[in-house]
């Protein structure tokens, strides 16, 4: 398995009881969609870091590897983000 895919396996946890069990950033709230999201509003990694201290930049890699690797997951969980 290449490095990134074992990093983003290791990295994104989903479970049940957090965030409705979309994928999260391990042992955290932060969602892949949400952070895809406020990359698609325009924050730099360096700004999403600067707000959210919990995160490093392992972290983000992770999700945006995620992301290329469920697109369709992810866009899925936008599209009900977007309808409430």
């Amino acid at each position: 398995m290449p490095a990134n895919q074992a990093t983003s396996a290791s990295w994104i946890q989903m479970n049940p009881g957090v965030c409705g069990g979309a994928a999260c950033i391990r042992n955290t709230r932060h969602t892949v969609a949400g952070l895809v999201q406020w990359r698609r509003l325009g924050l730099s990694d360096e700004r999403i870091l600067e707000h959210h201290l919990d995160l490093n930049m392992t972290d983000l890699e992770a999700a945006w590897a995620y992301y290329l690797q469920q697109p369709e997951e992810i866009e899925k969980v936008i599209r009900e983000d977007e309808e409430v």
